[in-house]
């Protein structure tokens, strides 16, 4: 393995080429896009009527420029959204020892790759560090310019193979490390997001989530993930075309338009952000119908 300057992109695409072209767009403002090498996993088409939308999704995908390298992943079977991101980011790990995902229905900052590499680069050796995250929640006070949290998230993120490796694929392992240690309560932020459920559901099948998985791993191993102040991320994806319809802007903010700037900081969990993203969990989820939290953290997103 040689050295990597910047990290390669995983992007996971399925059926929306409209989102996919927005996505793929706004990497490309980032200058460090012609220096970092992108790799597109695309599912196949779980029934007849995403076969189309598919096939324009990869006709699209070959148009695609102005990376330092592109290489396509072709599934030819339906993995579905869980398993393409747990093969595709194990994979990844495996060859570079570090990654940057994205999925098709994320706009990302012109800033968002040097944050992710030079979050990646600052904490490739500290062990307590097991993310980088790029989206963070519209809460109404303003945050550190960055901070830690415990646990992983979903929404544009970057990990090591050393952070990956604690990705545990059994969610019953998780949950009954959750109630054997009485957490809980904290894993879903003192009782404001259901966190725990959503686990339940994915061990009765309910969801795929690797997401839920990825959380858990991470919160229970005590590790930490770094958070901008000011996100990096919009997701477009939840304007109604997706699986489950349904529009919303309840998670929408402001874009940074300037550098988030990484520096290093005590190894420990932020409590003026977490109260924050508390106070907006328990704000945020009454007004919303009951799917639509459940599609916060991408853990019911694109049932495939």
């Amino acid at each position: 393995m040689g050295v990597q300057i910047n990290a390669p992109i995983a992007l996971f695409a399925y059926n929306r080429p409209f989102h996919l072209r927005r996505t793929i767009e706004a990497l490309l403002e980032n200058p460090e896009a012609r220096q970092s090498e992108l790799f597109v996993f695309s599912d196949a088409a779980k029934n007849a009527d995403t076969a189309a939308d598919v096939e324009e999704v990869r006709h699209y995908i070959k148009r695609i420029s102005g990376f330092a390298g592109m290489q396509v992943v072709q599934r030819e079977e339906n993995f579905g959204l869980a398993r393409s991101i747990v093969d595709g980011v194990s994979r990844l790990c495996a060859e570079y020892g570090r990654v940057i995902v994205v999925e098709d229905d994320l706009v990302t900052s012109p800033h968002f790759l040097k944050y992710m590499n030079e979050g990646l680069d600052l904490h490739e050796d500290d062990d307590q560090v097991i993310s980088i995250h790029g989206y963070v929640y519209p809460v109404k006070r303003a945050l550190p310019e960055t901070f830690f949290l415990c646990g992983a998230d979903c929404w544009g993120w970057a990990t090591w193979k050393r952070g990956w490796d604690l990705f545990e694929r059994d969610g019953r392992v998780l949950l009954r490390e959750l109630l054997e240690r009485d957490l809980a309560y904290r894993f879903d932020f003192d009782g404001a997001y259901p966190f725990t459920e959503m686990l339940r559901d994915q061990i009765a099948g309910k969801n795929d989530s690797w997401a839920i998985r990825w959380n858990a791993s991470a919160f229970l191993n005590g590790k930490l993930t770094l958070y901008p102040g000011r996100s990096l991320v919009s997701n477009i994806g939840l304007d109604g075309t997706g699986t489950h319809p349904a529009d919303t802007d309840e998670f929408s903010g402001a874009v940074a338009d300037s550098p988030i700037a990484v520096k290093r900081m005590a190894f420990r969990e932020n409590e003026v952000a977490r109260q924050e993203i508390i106070k907006y969990f328990r704000k945020t989820r009454p007004s919303l119908p009951a799917r639509m939290v459940r599609r916060l953290f991408n853990f019911a997103r694109h049932p495939r």
